[in-house]
């Protein structure tokens, strides 16, 4: 007699037990020539006859319906993940399916065995094999629902980039004459007062200590920005970046900076540095480019092309 002691396995099985279906006298297997008493027989879920524990599975009965617990059981799964909106019953074709976006990938995505990842800088879905940007490059394609710029305003936004060079660099050359040293005894003495008046109207984080700050005028360029403050006076670390500066003053000015948030070029906050006469890099140090008494200029949508223009 088969023993009964046995523990049915966890994982999903073509049988299952019958203990609560039978009476304490057991159940005789139904497989030819074994007729054995078992009391704890199973079930297969397939041709759904009784089996003693030796011939409980499709293997060792010869179930003539081998497979059908296994096609019912995905046919419900499929079911479930479809009402769930995961994937459509079935397995996935070119036309019911979604494939990798990369060029060169057949693999579908979506689905129980290949999860899709959308990479938000082009707005695809790709398979984890190149889901990161350098794996099906990113940089060259163009956004989905970005609308790509025709060679028209490619040519407007270098005559607008020339054209604010060319105001920065008059209106540059007037704030210097007042920056300036002027040959006179009276000149070092003015600027001192001028500097201790910028000082008194700065505004700044109070966590950064005396010796740190540096003073300067920040202004936004009325062609390009738009800004509730035109100007205002402010203190940084001269230990920052002009990147963090920038985003310090966009704030203090409130200037909408779209710096952070993956937008094109166009978008994009630029500083000008009046007594400079250039465009700052964002990682160059406060430092080392600016000093107090210093006049900054926050600038949108000249991006790269002013970093080449103000050269020439």
């Amino acid at each position: 007699m088969a023993s009964s002691s046995a523990t049915p396995p966890s994982e999903p099985a073509s049988y299952s037990t019958m203990e609560k279906d039978v009476e304490a006298i057991g159940a005789h297997c139904q497989y030819a020539f074994c007729n054995q008493l078992d009391f704890l027989p199973f079930r297969c879920e397939s041709c759904r006859a009784t089996y003693c524990l030796d011939h409980r599975t499709e293997t060792a009965h010869k179930c003539p319906h081998a497979g059908e617990w296994a096609a019912a059981r995905r046919k419900a799964q499929d079911l479930t993940l479809s009402s769930n909106g995961s994937r459509s019953g079935g397995k996935p074709t070119l036309y019911t399916g979604t494939q990798c976006s990369h060029t060169s990938c057949k693999t579908y995505i979506n689905t129980l065995n290949s999860v899709g990842v959308p990479c938000p800088t082009c707005n695809r879905q790709y398979c984890l094999k190149h889901r990161l940007r350098e794996e099906h490059a990113c940089s060259t394609l163009v956004p989905i629902g970005a609308v790509p710029s025709s060679n028209a305003t490619q040519a407007q936004r270098m005559e607008k980039a020339k054209a604010a060079l060319g105001r920065l660099r008059v209106w540059g050359k007037e704030k210097q004459k007042t920056i300036l040293p002027k040959p006179k005894q009276s000149t070092a003495a003015s600027r001192i007062v001028a500097l201790n008046a910028l000082r008194k109207t700065a505004k700044g984080d109070d966590k950064i200590p005396q010796e740190k700050r540096i003073y300067v005028h920040v202004e936004a360029e009325a062609n390009t920005t738009t800004s509730k403050l035109p100007r205002a006076d402010f203190w940084f670390s001269r230990d920052w970046s002009v990147g963090r500066m920038l985003d310090a003053a966009a704030k203090g000015l409130q200037v909408q900076n779209m710096n952070n948030h993956g937008g094109g070029e166009e978008e994009k906050l630029r500083v000008y540095h009046v007594e400079g006469g250039r465009m700052l890099d964002f990682g160059e140090k406060m430092a080392d480019i600016v000093v107090d008494g210093n006049t900054l200029v926050l600038l949108r949508g000249v991006g790269p092309v002013m970093t080449d223009l103000d050269k020439t």
